[in-house]
């Protein structure tokens, strides 16, 4: 999974990112009955506590834990263990009932993680940001693209698939550059968004945020921020995130898409489409999951078309029956293969995608672009005359493509047979020859059908 760094943040109003921090148990929209668990299972764990860490740890505002312990004080299943000379300066430990309490709650539900939202508070967020997200412009998008030697033509049909808010497939041959141009396009999506540490669903928690997906905010971005002393009067159950970028691979199934029980934690996993909301969803490689490719496009592609993703909670008692419940779907949805689109889907499934976008190989001014940039940043010597000889001797002679892969792997090559021979990294006609033959079981200038690729 991958979250790419965006431009500077375009919304005007921060402040408004993230909703007021609650003052009371009402304010927060949750039971009563929830925060005292969750507080008496902290307790239970962590033992004496400071007022102010309660509050880190559970992510609730000093005056709805302050009426949190006052029930549990007066109902006798928490005391004051010290008080200091400030309001907040207060350390709380359970009474005896209460550890009785707490150990039964912690068996039941081992949850004691930051408090959620409600599902409504949720649903709500997500639909504002999603009216919210920036459309990308054509000068943003070359911005984004000024050093990937897109041809013009693939760049508008891109920028137009992205501000669309439609599907798109990328199709093309394998190493044409199809999952690294996904990627990119998280780049396009500007901004930031709040995201829940987790929500309730009737009694169960749903964890929400992912450290490797919901990335923080990027240097350029926390400049633009108000500094932590003026954002605590936001509720600190929502973290701002970059716009984040999923992705799914081959080892994609059915059982993925829903809720993932976590005995260890007490709470469900999101599912990915969930995570992806107000960000980018990618499918790569295509045709190559466990679940068939049209099966794949309808889950997803259906969800993205009604803009809600139907979820279940698996009953995990007999008197606690399973149920099921929907949450918002917005995101903008790509999907990569290296598989002929027709030979894949069939014409109706095909009609359902938004947007098809071949990325195929590379034009030879392009290709010696990306090879002198590639020798660059690699610390390779470059020279024109070996160059010329890959394309017009190895290339040409295999009549294999300019596909967007090779120079990279090629260079890398390079660098380690010169590495172990410790001796300057440098392209030149006999390094190509040997970075080449390691790559492909053949000798140079093999024709096509005999190359075997050795890329792993």
């Amino acid at each position: 999974m991958f979250a790419l760094e965006t431009s500077p943040i375009h919304d005007t109003e921060v402040d408004n990112l993230l909703p007021s921090s609650p003052r009371s148990i009402r304010d927060s929209g949750l039971p009563q009955q929830l925060l005292v668990e969750l507080v008496a299972k902290v307790l239970y764990t962590s033992g004496k506590s400071h007022l102010p860490v309660l509050t880190t740890r559970l992510h609730l505002s000093i005056n709805v834990l302050r009426e949190v312990l006052d029930f549990m004080v007066a109902e006798q299943l928490a005391e004051v263990a010290w008080r200091g000379a400030s309001e907040i300066d207060v350390q709380y430990q359970l009474t005896g009932a209460g550890k009785q309490r707490a150990a039964a709650w912690l068996e039941r539900c081992p949850y004691a993680g930051p408090a959620p939202v409600t599902l409504e508070a949720y649903r709500a967020m997500v639909e504002r940001q999603a009216a919210h997200m920036p459309l990308p412009c054509a000068e943003e998008l070359a911005a984004e693209f000024a050093d990937d030697l897109l041809p013009p033509a693939t760049q508008r049909v891109l920028g137009a698939a992205m501000y669309s808010g439609r599907s798109m497939l990328l199709h093309g041959p394998s190493g044409s550059g199809k999952s690294t141009l996904a990627r990119r396009l998280g780049g396009l999506l500007q901004g930031l968004v709040a995201v829940p540490y987790a929500l309730v669903v009737g009694q169960d928690v749903v964890q929400v945020y992912d450290p490797s997906v919901h990335q923080p905010p990027s240097p350029r971005q926390a400049r633009t921020l108000p500094a932590p002393t003026e954002r605590r009067s936001s509720d600190a159950r929502w973290v701002l995130c970059q716009r984040p970028v999923v992705v799914l691979d081959a080892d994609l199934d059915a059982e993925m898409l829903d809720l993932q029980a976590d005995a260890a934690s007490g709470c469900y996993r999101a599912p990915p489409q969930m995570k992806a909301n107000n960000g980018l969803l990618i499918v790569d490689d295509l045709g190559r999951q466990r679940m068939p490719a049209a099966e794949v496009l309808n889950r997803f592609v259906l969800a993205h078309e009604l803009q809600r993703s139907r979820l279940s909670i698996a009953a995990l008692a007999a008197q606690a029956p399973g149920y099921h419940f929907s949450v918002p779907c917005r995101m903008r949805l790509v999907f990569a293969t290296s598989l002929e689109p027709s030979a894949l889907l069939d014409a109706m499934a095909l009609r359902r995608l938004g947007y098809k976008i071949q990325v195929g190989a590379l034009s030879a001014a392009s290709y010696r672009t990306l090879f002198r940039q590639q020798c660059l940043s690699m610390g390779v010597l470059y020279d024109e005359a070996a160059l010329r000889y890959l394309l017009d001797e190895l290339h040409a002679g295999s009549a294999l493509p300019l596909l967007a892969c090779y120079p990279r792997e090629i260079i890398g090559r390079v660098a380690d047979f010169a590495g172990f021979m410790g001796e300057p990294a440098r392209i030149s006609i006999a390094a190509l020859d040997q970075a080449w033959t390691s790559m492909f079981a053949c000798a140079p200038g093999a024709n096509e059908d005999d190359l075997s690729p050795r890329i792993a």
